[in-house]
């Protein structure tokens, strides 16, 4: 009961910090953040909402979202949204009767929408709307085939394991469907002919055809393929609803859909989305076996800005193809080290600011989250606002995914059979060629050196003699649950940057 008291505080402190009820007009949440849709962005008062012990940051994106960390969002989220329903039903909302400051809105959210919303951006929130539904498929099928795996490998439960083995690969064998389904709903089309069109990759009977002077194999092309034949099945059904009378539209217009997308993707985008993962897996090899240590520390530290920026959903769709492909993702590994670089710089903040017990409490609730791979807690809380450690935090990813790209260009290939999860919660879906032990010590070893090389960039580096004045002194937790209006929030000062853009949703691995 206590916590779910504290659970309604923190909703009930957050409300009308963001306008009250009337002022919100969506509400969703990820791992870590309450995304609210808000009408008159105006209406939110940052710095008192900042203050509010559970907040560890906001970030200004398509939607307003207010970062409480894993778990806390899935609890405050239900208690938020009661909250919003009792006072929507005491008070009609009065934003919506007042012309004026509706407009005031929707112009505010068009300039949010404006400065965030390059084509580059789109398209790849896009992608990431498409992809990131599956992850929990993902990640559950990956810890059964781990599970599977290591019971093959010493030979138990042997009546048992042909059952992990389907309900591992199950989903992978059919992961197409589901991604031709997503694109077709996130690109204004109707999911099951999105569905319906991608199923064509992964029936068998197309190892029957002929296409480009070779004999096609099921899941030729694999996610690449169906996201391609979702996007035209897309185009072909609008156009069908543009020019087919109304009377036939419901039987012509699938029809037409499943039929001319079906055909450009027997006899043209398997075979082209086939040469493109192979050719994606194939690089990814020779990236990491030829160039692993210098590759592994570009990646691992320039992932932590990528994140910052939304670029990392990019690799998304590059993930899921080299999971279909070899089974594992090479690169998740490597970029994982980034939230390695993330714990250790703020062990050391932790340290070099012995007064500051405001950032002190903030480093010691949000380090759990960070050694488990969520490192949003720690980036929005700690080394984002201060600045200079977020800088050493990235130049210990760096020397972590250096360390983990150098065995794979010694041939320990060190993989993931999921993408989500990382830090200590990517342990069970751990794969690579040369068995489970020595991928668990190269992985742990990694993550060794990305604590020690981002602690001690950061200890020794990531403080200017002017920001630890500033810092270093004695500055308590919020004494209650809402500060007042214009208070700075704990361990920043009103001038310190907000956080940047970020995506809608980002897999943690951070």
């Amino acid at each position: 009961m206590a916590t779910e008291d504290k659970n309604r505080a923190t909703a009930a402190a957050i409300l009308p910090l963001v306008g009250g009820a009337a002022n919100v007009g969506s509400i969703a949440h990820c791992m870590t953040r309450l995304r609210l849709g808000l009408h008159d962005r105006s209406l939110v008062d940052e710095e008192a909402l900042k203050a509010v012990p559970a907040v560890l940051g906001v970030v200004e994106d398509d939607t307003y979202q207010i970062v409480l960390g894993p778990g806390t969002v899935a609890r405050v989220t239900p208690e938020f949204e009661r909250l919003v329903e009792e006072e929507r039903a005491l008070a009609p909302p009065a934003v919506h009767t007042s012309g004026e400051l509706a407009a005031q809105g929707a112009a505010i959210r068009a300039q949010q929408k404006a400065r965030n919303a390059t084509p580059f951006k789109l398209f790849l929130r896009r992608i990431a709307n498409i992809f990131v539904p599956l992850i929990p498929a993902l990640i559950g099928c990956g810890i059964i085939a781990g599970l599977n795996g290591l019971l093959v490998n010493l030979g138990r439960l042997t009546s048992v394991t042909p059952a992990l083995a389907a309900m591992a690969s199950g989903f992978m064998a059919l992961i197409a469907v589901f991604v031709g389904y997503n694109t077709a709903k996130e690109f204004g089309g109707t999911p099951i002919l999105g569905g319906a069109v991608a199923a064509i990759i992964v029936f068998p009977g197309v190892a029957n055809i002929d296409a480009f002077g070779q004999t096609l194999s099921p899941g030729q092309g694999g996610v690449l393929g169906a996201l391609g034949a979702a996007v035209l099945a897309v185009y072909v059904e609008k156009w069908c609803r543009r020019w087919v009378p109304e009377a036939l539209d419901v039987l012509v217009t699938p029809t037409l859909t499943v039929l001319i997308s079906g055909l450009v993707t027997i006899f043209g985008l398997m075979y082209v989305a086939g040469e493109v993962s192979s050719a994606i897996g194939t690089f990814a090899d020779w990236l990491l076996s030829t160039g692993g240590a210098g590759a592994g520390f570009l990646l691992g530290g320039f992932f932590l800005p990528l994140v910052m920026l939304g670029l990392h959903q990019a690799l998304i769709p590059i993930h899921t193809t080299l999971i279909e492909q070899q089974g594992f993702t090479v690169l998740l590994p490597i970029l994982a080290m980034a939230g390695a670089g993330q714990v250790g710089a703020a062990a050391a903040v932790y340290l070099r600011l012995p007064r500051n017990e405001s950032i002190r409490r903030t480093i010691r609730s949000a380090l759990p989250a960070g050694l488990l791979g969520v490192g949003e807690p720690l980036i929005y809380g700690v080394s984002l606002p201060l600045g200079r450690p977020f800088v050493t935090a990235c130049v210990g990813g760096a020397f972590g995914g250096g360390f983990v790209g150098l065995f794979n260009q010694l041939g320990d290939s060190v993989g993931s059979t999921a993408i989500g999860p990382s830090g200590w919660a990517l342990f069970p879906l751990l794969d690579g060629n040369h068995g489970l032990g020595p991928t668990i010590a190269v992985y742990a070893g990694g993550l060794l050196v990305g604590y020690v090389a981002g602690f001690v960039a950061t200890y020794f580096f990531g403080f200017s003699k002017a920001l630890l004045d500033e810092f270093d002194v004695p500055r308590e937790p919020a004494p209650s649950t809402v500060a007042a209006p214009g208070t700075a929030t704990p361990g920043r000062t009103p001038d310190d940057p907000a956080p940047g853009d970020s995506p809608t949703k980002q897999p943690a691995g951070v």
